[in-house]
């Protein structure tokens, strides 16, 4: 049997590795918002030729308009949605005559509207209240689930310490992209996370109920040994249906989809990877670590390896 869980403090290591950056890369350079969160104007231009230019070529002629915030994405064979900061009157007809003469068609705006900084504060506070809803739910509904599991709390909690170190790592990667390549946070971010919050908690539960029922066949089995045995165990299942499965679909997406649906699949990507990686190194350790109340010890032990449970 490999010992996986005694390496518990690797993976705890390799975790702070990757999320201590992240973090202090939002804290210098901040999350790059999108309209959807900061406020501005959303264009839907529609090109009377059937066929809408690069995104990127738009991107390079608001930028010449003196408009630098702008995001870019396909809504059609003829359409682009254009996310910019605030445009008045005056300007979304300077911005259309600019694509009709740049693109030598004719751009009308199929829809356009201004997202006020209001509106936009309160979108934001949705979305962190809808993710604190989702985490909560998740880890009530695991307590009870296990409510016949000693100290059955502890399950719930460790999901959701395993659920914020996967926001935490999807906000890190966030931050980085969004100072080095652009890339924003918007609604679709919001998706995937979403997204990642219940599949790692779907990914924990199955771990956990491994640990429930072996703790009914092996009762007199040292809890450490009994959680890596579990986690053993869904490893296989973990590694055939997300990794072989869903990572490569993702990847296919990332690779030969267009620039929004790329960012899209690149947060999930990262968002399931973290899922099956904390679902297995981050929320079953820590139920060890509990169970043994290893930080009373952490400064003291050398080695020493963890008592066994009294039968």
């Amino acid at each position: 049997m490999i010992d996986l869980m005694g390496k518990r403090y690797y993976f705890f290591a390799l975790s702070l590795c990757i999320i201590i950056p992240g973090i202090i890369a939002m804290v210098v350079w901040g999350l790059n918002f999108s309209v959807d969160f900061k406020g501005g104007s959303l264009l839907d231009a529609q090109f009377a030729s059937g066929k809408a230019p690069q995104p990127a070529e738009v991107v390079a002629l608001y930028h010449a308009m003196g408009i630098p915030d702008v995001q870019v994405s396909s809504s059609g064979p003829d359409s682009l949605i254009i996310r910019s900061s605030t445009l008045d009157e005056g300007m979304l007809t300077k911005v259309l005559t600019s694509l009709s003469q740049k693109f030598n068609d004719k751009v009308t705006a199929r829809e356009f509207n201004n997202i006020g900084p209001t509106l936009a504060k309160e979108v934001t506070q949705r979305g962190i209240f809808v993710v604190l809803v989702a985490s909560t739910i998740l880890a009530l509904y695991i307590w009870l689930v296990f409510r016949g599991v000693p100290n059955a709390l502890r399950y719930g909690i460790c999901t959701v310490v395993a659920l914020l170190h996967d926001v935490l790592v999807m906000l890190s990667v966030a931050a980085i992209t969004g100072h080095f390549l652009g890339w924003e946070v918007d609604t679709l971010f919001l998706t995937a996370l979403l997204t990642v919050i219940a599949f790692s908690a779907q990914d924990t539960i199955v771990v956990f109920d491994r640990i429930r029922e072996n703790s009914a066949i092996f009762r007199r089995l040292n809890f450490e040994k009994l959680v890596n045995h579990s986690v053993v165990q869904t490893m296989t299942r973990s590694i055939n249906t997300q990794i072989m499965a869903v990572q490569f679909l993702l990847l296919s997406m990332a690779l030969f989809g267009g620039i929004t649906l790329q960012r899209f699949s690149i947060f999930l990507l990262v968002g399931m990877l973290s899922g099956s990686y904390s679902s297995d190194f981050t929320a079953a350790p820590l139920l060890i670590v509990w169970e043994f109340r290893e930080w009373k010890t952490w400064f003291k032990r050398k080695g020493s390896t963890a008592p066994a449970i009294e039968s």
